[in-house]
């Protein structure tokens, strides 16, 4: 076994493999950039050592600087996550012409599989099925348009180099594929350095499912049973989980038994994944295959017992595989969520900035029930614009599926994240929905349920009562601090709870030390047992016996409450004053065009328009990329451009003004 690993990657990963390295009794060291001088991954390693600036390609992709660091460490191996150099496979060969082992597959097949259009060849020949398309590279958008033609829309354009939704384009006419191409090749080039790009045929509303493998150098392989990754918003997973619920043992086993033929065909050895899209009629097709390790694999390791990352340690250093196939029994049901720092209502536009607060749900480890928290942040951390927004994987075990999209959801509820905006209210609808607790998924399924973008899910009528029941505890709880007026323990008082859509007339009567009954006009009385103080985000409550958790904020005199994907403004008041709120003006939305704001920190990557020129609604005028994705910022009426303030390279700010129009 080595005595001494680096770790070639960040955040969650890193601070992950580290954890396995030190309970097989291995030393470890990190590597850092400018802005992760103090992360969470370099505090927990044995040693660290800088790499570059903060841009990706001047450190983690640099690997003239990771090799100095594995000089400098003394490491036997390097571990490279996900992402970054996971799958280079002339990293791999310069790791082995210094004598250094790469803990994953060895070079030729990371090279035959990270080409998505030769590990097509390769699977084809393998006998395993595989999706329409080109087989091969285009060089230019007419070759592209002709492709596309011959092939028919709606298609693919993907990155042939790389994953995790990078550098793919879903494109459904002729208008939109120049637009496509062009972002795919500058993604591609930018998160893996490699522009090349093909075409294949879009299968509509398919499920995206996956088979993990693991085979060592003996030519020994099993796989794990799948994954079902099939919610995902532009072509990257948010929710995955283990098992398929769609997928039956015959269909399972026929998966495994082409995915493992797949990683023979190449001599494949250590952990990896074979992606397939499956349709209505359970026929699956090969995607592509992934030669490293995958963001989504801690479901795996829920269901199987087994620790995937220290096989792969293993592997690289000698040792056949600790399990045979007839060994491997999926046990109970995991899921994981992807917590991302974005704001779902601006369209999940990247949000940087300092965690003033960060508190995870507790981990919890019993036969019953699991919940996982692989996480790379702490409180007080800074979440850059240089690299992937996820600050967390979430993820909860259970015996059967709803079970464990139950403890999903009372996790969920129980992160408290401020400085930042994050994606978990859209994460606990997701978990609410129907048919998602049915298990009616497809590929499609964000955009089928949200057309227009995630918007603030409004609550039902026993919801918003019992939500407006605590934040009504709450507010008594204030009062009985500040002794703002004479509250009598055994008398009820009369309120009212206007939230900007109406308002509830109610009493509220003080029980006990942090027990009240709240009766609203025409409801009976509910009984609320609050734990929460000054300071809190969160406040724990009972209503009538159930458990519900709420994010609460006070700013002034108005409650801001978030529960599971609604959000409520509210203000609690003497029942005399509501009709004073009726008065209030309301707060007009801004309908300035005149200026083009940059809606998020990022890269100004591209202008696609100049002063004087005329352009119509709905005109692409200029592309900024913010972790490693591209965001395209389009006219909102027709004009003329006035004034163009930023050049292409310029890194911008919030709200800074790009484009001033006449």
């Amino acid at each position: 076994m080595y005595k001494k690993i680096l770790i070639a990657n960040r955040g969650e990963i890193a601070c992950r493999i580290i954890r396995s390295a030190k309970e097989l009794g291995i030393g470890t060291v990190a590597i850092y950039s400018d802005v992760d001088k103090g992360a969470l991954h370099v505090e927990i390693a044995d040693e660290a050592f800088y790499v570059g600036d903060s841009a990706a390609t001047k450190s983690y992709l640099c690997s003239d600087n990771i090799l100095e660091a594995v000089r400098k460490s003394n490491s036997d191996a390097v571990h490279p996550g996900y992402g970054f150099m996971s799958e280079n496979a002339d990293f791999v060969s310069v790791l082995n012409s210094h004598g250094i082992e790469f803990i994953g597959p060895p070079e030729d097949a990371i090279r035959a599989m990270g080409d998505k259009i030769t590990s097509k060849k390769i699977a084809a020949k393998a006998d395993v099925s595989t999706v329409p398309g080109h087989m091969g590279i285009i060089d230019n958008i007419d070759e592209a348009k002709s492709i596309a033609l011959e092939i028919g829309y709606p298609i693919m354009v993907k990155a042939s180099a790389g994953g995790g939704g990078k550098g793919m384009r879903i494109v459904r006419s002729e208008k939109d594929l120049s637009e496509s191409f062009e972002i795919s090749k500058r993604e591609s080039a930018s998160s893996f350095g490699d522009d090349r790009v093909f075409i294949e045929k879009f299968i509509e509303n398919p499920r995206h499912i996956e088979i993990q493998i693991i085979g060592d150098k003996f030519g020994n392989y099993v796989h794990l049973g799948e994954r079902e990754c099939s919610i995902q918003r532009r072509n990257q997973k948010v929710i995955e989980e283990a098992p398929s619920p769609f997928l039956d043992a015959n269909i399972r086993n026929a998966m495994g038994k082409q995915a493992i033929a797949l990683a023979r065909q190449v001599n494949y050895h250590s952990a990896g994944t074979v992606e397939f899209i499956v349709d209505a009629e359970q026929k699956f097709y090969f995607l592509e295959m992934n030669t490293r390790l995958q963001v989504e694999h801690p479901v795996t390791e829920l269901i199987t017992g087994i620790d995937i990352v220290k096989e792969m340690i293993s592997i690289s250093s000698g040792n056949q595989l600790s399990v045979k196939q007839d060994e491997v029994s999926l046990n109970g049901w995991a899921i994981e969520s992807r917590v991302y720092a974005e704001d779902p209502l601006r369209n999940f536009l990247p949000s940087t900035g300092r965690l003033t607060k960060y508190k995870s749900p507790e981990s919890v480890n019993s036969k019953g029930a699991v919940v996982r928290n692989d996480s790379g942040v702490r409180e007080g951390d800074r979440i850059s614009l240089f690299y992937d927004p996820m600050l967390s994987k979430l993820c909860t075990w259970a015996k059967d599926r709803k079970t464990a999209i139950k403890q999903m959801s009372s996790a969920l509820d129980n992160y408290e994240i401020e400085g930042i905006q994050t994606n978990i209210s859209f994460l606990s609808a997701l978990c609410e929905d129907s048919d998602f607790i049915m298990g009616h998924l497809h590929t499609g399924f964000i955009q089928e349920k949200f057309p227009k973008g995630f918007k603030i899910i409004k609550p039902g009528k026993q919801r918003l009562l019992d939500i407006l029941s605590i934040v009504a505890s709450v507010d008594l709880i204030s009062q009985f601090r500040n002794q703002t007026e004479n509250i009598s323990s055994d008398s009820a008082i009369k309120r009212s709870a206007y939230y900007y859509e109406g308002s509830l007339e109610f009493e509220i009567m003080s029980l006990d030390k942090g027990t009240f009954s709240v009766k609203f006009d025409g409801e009976a009385a509910k009984k609320v047992e609050v734990n929460w103080t000054f300071g809190k985000s969160l406040a724990e409550a009972k209503v009538d016996g159930r458990l519900i958790v709420v994010k609460v904020a006070r700013v002034n005199s108005i409650y801001q409450v978030r529960f599971r994907g609604s959000e409520l403004k509210c203000v609690i008041v003497r029942k005399e004053l509501t009709p004073l709120f009726n008065l209030m003006p309301k707060k007009q939305k801004d309908t300035d065009f005149k200026v083009l704001k940059c809606p998020m920190p990022g890269l100004l990557v591209s202008l696609n328009v100049s002063v004087g020129e005329k352009v119509e609604e709905g005109q692409a005028l200029c592309i900024v990329e913010a972790m490693k994705m591209e965001n395209v910022l389009y006219a909102e009426q027709p004009g003329f451009i006035k004034k163009i303030n930023f050049v292409e390279g310029d890194i911008l700010s919030l709200d800074d003004k790009i484009i001033e129009f006449e």
